[in-house]
């Protein structure tokens, strides 16, 4: 069982594997393909979600091995320096890195799970499956926090 408030005073790099997991707010946007300007480096989010995304639930339907099966997936855990340059602004382990609060929707605030859904900050109801899109650049979406 994960520590009330664990998140506030400890760096992501102590946190147990529990503790890991338990920060994901379970919006998906992880899991949506992104694209990368070579020239200046900006990263561009698109509504075009990984083949193992859940579109409902918004939850990989095989994390366990999606690394294997997705080539380009990233374990977070281990490469968390690669991720957070394209990590969504309202994602949990970004915030913590950059020493800033979770938002009140996020689950370990809320107590709930489906506060992420009611927010509008998952993909739930805004991804498409890969297998739909086509061309990546006809999907740009932008997910900056608005204020």
């Amino acid at each position: 069982m994960t520590e009330p408030g664990f998140w506030k005073h400890k760096p992501l790099q102590a946190m147990s594997s529990e503790e890991w997991e338990a920060l994901c707010d379970g919006c998906g946007k992880c899991c949506l393909h992104k694209l990368e300007d070579e020239e200046t480096g900006e990263i561009f989010y698109t509504n075009v979600a990984c083949r193992l995304l859940d579109l409902h639930y918004c939850r990989c339907t095989d994390y366990q091995n999606r690394v294997r099966k997705v080539p380009d997936c990233l374990n977070l855990r281990e490469e968390l320096t690669e991720a957070l340059k394209w990590l969504p602004p309202t994602c949990a382990y970004r915030l913590i890195n950059e020493g800033k609060e979770l938002f009140p929707w996020h689950p370990l605030v809320s107590g709930d799970p489906e506060t992420v859904h009611q927010a509008g900050i998952s993909v739930q109801g805004v991804a498409i499956p890969e297998f739909q899109a086509g061309d990546l650049e006809e999907h740009l979406v932008d997910w900056s926090v608005k204020d």
